[in-house]
């Protein structure tokens, strides 16, 4: 099968690309707008950028009828955030904030989510993520106009909160103990139990 993404519409591309760009991580994203409301919402095109400076970003696609997501809004507004990995125990907490709420209106009392004080930023963050970045944004990088187009949040990381109970004996994170979800098709996730792992090439020779 061969097929020309610029010739479909945009929600069947997007069908396209989410079914095979996978499995994609979950930034599950707190920030505050210019009133000190919170919001949290979850983003599957989702990856860090580099480690220095320490960097990721998270891509909010727009609304169906072409307006920018809360998150964005919300981040032209306060440029902060944090970016929370997504355990199986809390998917389904994540998975109702994707319900599109009022603007102003805050996921974390809506679902019942406990939010905990940041360090280093003003948005809270969610009590019980077992990791969470604390952000500040970098760039927003408008792609496209209307509808299924989206917005490049490129930010930095200024502090990283890691539970204890998800590291190995030598401190290092244990896929296994954090569970992560990662977004597939449609309705679909994966976890990082399921893993096997490569002994990577030696290029010095």
């Amino acid at each position: 099968m061969e097929i020309d993404l610029r010739a479909l519409p945009a929600r069947d591309a997007y069908g396209w690309m989410s079914s095979l760009i996978t499995p994609r991580p979950i930034a599950w994203v707190s920030t505050l707008d210019a009133a000190n409301r919170p919001n949290l919402a979850p983003f599957s095109f989702f990856n860090g950028v580099t480690a220095s400076p320490p960097t990721l970003l998270f891509i909010p696609v727009n609304l169906r009828d072409g307006s920018k997501k809360d998150t964005v809004l919300n981040l032209e507004e306060i440029p902060e955030c944090v970016v929370h990995i997504v355990p199986r125990v809390l998917a389904d907490q994540m998975n109702a904030c994707a319900a599109r709420l009022p603007r102003g209106a805050s996921e974390f009392a809506a679902f019942g989510i406990a939010p905990k004080p940041s360090l280093v930023v003003r948005p809270p963050r969610v009590a019980a993520a077992p990791a969470a970045f604390e952000c500040r944004v970098r760039q927003i990088v408008p792609v496209g106009d209307g509808p299924l187009a989206a917005h490049i949040v490129i930010a930095d990381i200024l502090h990283l909160h890691v539970r204890d109970d998800i590291l190995d004996p030598n401190g290092e994170v244990d896929p296994a103990k954090l569970d992560a979800v990662g977004r597939l098709g449609g309705e679909s996730y994966a976890t990082t139990r399921d893993r096997f792992a490569l002994e990577r090439p030696d290029h010095t020779r």
